[in-house]
């Protein structure tokens, strides 16, 4: 089925359960009004309340396409609100159960009785606070008490539609000839409400075969029916009459946001558009329904993709424990914690990154299982991207911030280097105490499959295949003293997004006490730098950096200890660990060899 299917589909949804509750409504109101009672006060149901006229004016408009008497008023308190009504108290506090029943207003929905609202702006001309509208079931009543006659029109009167007839059920023979009628469209009908409620997972085909039947039998099941397997004309009208209910609820409207360049279903009852703030369109949670959703939209390539990869893991947002995918021109990140969930796919499409990200609390799991396939099945690329400038003024745009979303910061960044073309890092063990997660470049988790204590060294191996620009070749003999040397690390507690080269000397072949294993470096590093690749002017690794204390003494800055390479290469070999000996090669200048440095060099960071 397609989108404008579903969408068609959905819209004929909330005018049935309009028209249901309007007939309920109206019953109501000649069981209030039997007997003359003259009018009371009016009431309004109020179902929300917004800072801004342009969020008041979204939702209102929304709301009038599922419940009718739908307002907006202004209040004296300077909030926008969103009621229904008038209706007399009795009948006021009737609407209220009855849409609440149905899940179709917020929970913390209540009566208000309109004294705080001082204007109407929705609908455009109404201005019901003025006597323009009548509470529901008011006559007009003229001075002596007796009802008055319309001056300008009469009043048609309608003969109530005749009670429809209950559908009657049927034999398994008789639900298998009645079954043999249906449309193909009625056919994926069913199969896309059984797929919703969990009974169903196979593709919609309209044929039903053992796993249709099968779950058609999982659904009498559940509802106390007998497991035939074979659905009677009452029990799919029921099946039906649930699944649109539930959309209805859900409030799932096919939008275009044409800034964004996006078109998806998107369930609005939990969700109203916020703001633009680049490279998000923010629709944040309505009522306490705690689920927002990022349509993601930019210019870009390859690299622009990649970077949001990166830059995504490091949002609050996306909790540490999911699954983390990157392909070609594509990514997917899930997150999960005991507060949080959320899923967020991106891809590459026609010069833009487009996707979206969908968070939600665990006591929306449910909802959001049936939510989530809607969304990406319906999920188009359109013309347009969103503006590096869509951002709001005042935004809090710190260290701490991007786009306005909090960043996730780890406990400890230190360096590594690749050993090799698929991706395994050596690093030092200072950066893997007591992690309950260790991720490469921010992005890639991974392992410690060795360590030496004695020498502070781990190897770290990804739990998935990387694909390094360049990995280390080892000096199997020590470099000559005094020659000339480069650093590569992630200095300033590895904000930066690459890696940084410092230049210096060889100073000594041993270290501050007169150890074999170590080197020292007559060059400057910070804290964040230990465990980076020491390089030499051919751009073979001759050591890897060490942090800057001894015995618990902090080093002067100007000098650095690294452990040296050919003590290491040996230990690394027995241990299984890939590494490849260097050869003899030429001098590079310090712009190639800065680059040759970059290219192997990471950052590892530890998180909790």
């Amino acid at each position: 089925m397609t989108s404008n299917d579903r969408v068609s589909k959905t819209i004929m949804a909330m005018r049935i359960l309009r028209g249901v509750l309007t007939l309920t409504f109206v019953a109501a109101f000649g069981l209030l009004t039997t007997g003359g009672a003259q009018a009371q006060d009016r009431v309004w149901v109020q179902i929300e309340a917004h800072q801004s006229l342009a969020a008041a004016e979204q939702r209102v408009r929304a709301y009038s396409q599922l419940v009718e008497n739908v307002n907006g008023f202004q209040a004296t308190t300077g909030l926008y609100a969103v009621a229904l009504g008038p209706y007399e108290p009795d009948l006021g506090q009737l609407v209220l159960q009855q849409l609440l029943a149905q899940g179709l207003i917020p929970r913390d929905s209540f009566l208000e009785d309109g004294d705080l609202y001082a204007s109407q702006f929705f609908p455009v001309g109404s201005n019901v606070l003025q006597g323009d509208g009548a509470a529901a079931t008011e006559a007009a009543i003229d001075g002596d008490g007796t009802q008055e006659e319309p001056a300008t029109e009469e009043v048609a009167v309608v003969e109530p539609e005749p009670e429809p007839a209950a559908i009657p059920d049927e034999t398994p023979q008789e639900a298998r000839q009645s079954e043999a009628q249906l449309t193909r469209e009625e056919r994926d009908q069913l199969q896309i409400a059984l797929q919703w409620f969990g009974f169903y997972n196979g593709g919609i085909d309209g044929a039903f075969g053992p796993g249709t039947r099968g779950s058609m039998q999982a659904y009498q099941e559940s509802r106390g029916m007998e497991p035939t397997g074979v659905l009677t004309t009452r029990q799919r009208a029921q099946l039906n009459g649930e699944y649109n209910a539930e959309l209805a609820a859900l409030g799932m409207r096919n939008v275009l946001d044409q800034r964004a360049g996006i078109q998806m279903d998107l369930p609005m009852a939990m969700v109203a558009f916020d703001s633009y703030n680049f490279p998000f369109a923010q629709y944040e949670e309505v009522g306490d329904s705690g689920v927002r959703i990022l349509l993601i939209s930019q210019p870009g390539d390859r690299a622009t993709l990649f970077g949001l990869y990166e830059i995504m893991q490091t949002l609050d947002i996306v909790p540490l424990e999911g699954e983390r995918e990157r392909q070609g021109d594509s990514f997917l990140l899930t997150g999960q914690s005991p507060d949080l969930r959320s899923h967020t796919e991106a891809r590459l499409v026609g010069g833009a990154v487009k996707g979206f990200t969908l968070i939600w609390e665990p006591s929306a799991d449910d909802q959001i299982a049936r939510v989530l396939p809607m969304m990406q099945a319906s999920f188009q690329a359109v013309d347009g991207a969103l503006d590096p400038a869509a951002v709001p003024e005042g935004l809090d745009e710190s260290i701490d911030m991007v786009s306005g979303l909090t960043v996730r910061r780890p406990d400890l960044v230190r360096t590594g280097f690749f050993l090799d073309a698929q991706g395994t890092v050596l690093t030092t063990t200072e950066v893997i105490g007591q992690c309950q997660q260790i991720l490469i470049d921010n992005a890639y988790e991974a392992s410690v499959t060795y360590r030496d204590d004695a020498l502070g060294i781990a190897v770290l191996q990804p739990n998935q295949a990387l694909a390094p620009l360049g990995f280390a070749q080892m000096a199997q003999t020590p470099a000559r003293l005094r020659a000339d040397i480069a650093v590569a690390g992630y200095p300033f507690g590895g904000a930066l997004s690459a890696a940084s080269t410092s230049f210096g000397r060889l100073a000594d072949l041993r270290g501050v006490n007169g150890e074999e294993t170590v080197q020292r470096l007559d060059v400057s590093t910070a804290d964040t730098e230990a465990g980076g690749p020491v390089l030499d002017v051919s751009g073979n690794v001759i050591g890897m950096v060490l942090p800057g204390t001894v015995e618990g003494r902090t080093l002067p800055d100007e000098v650095t200890l690294a452990l040296r390479a050919d003590q290491m290469l040996g230990l690394l070999q027995e241990a299984g660990v890939g590494v490849t000996v260097a050869q003899p090669a030429g001098a590079l200048n310090r712009e190639n060899l800065s680059r040759e440095a970059a290219d192997m060099t990471v950052r590892v960071s530890c998180w909790n």
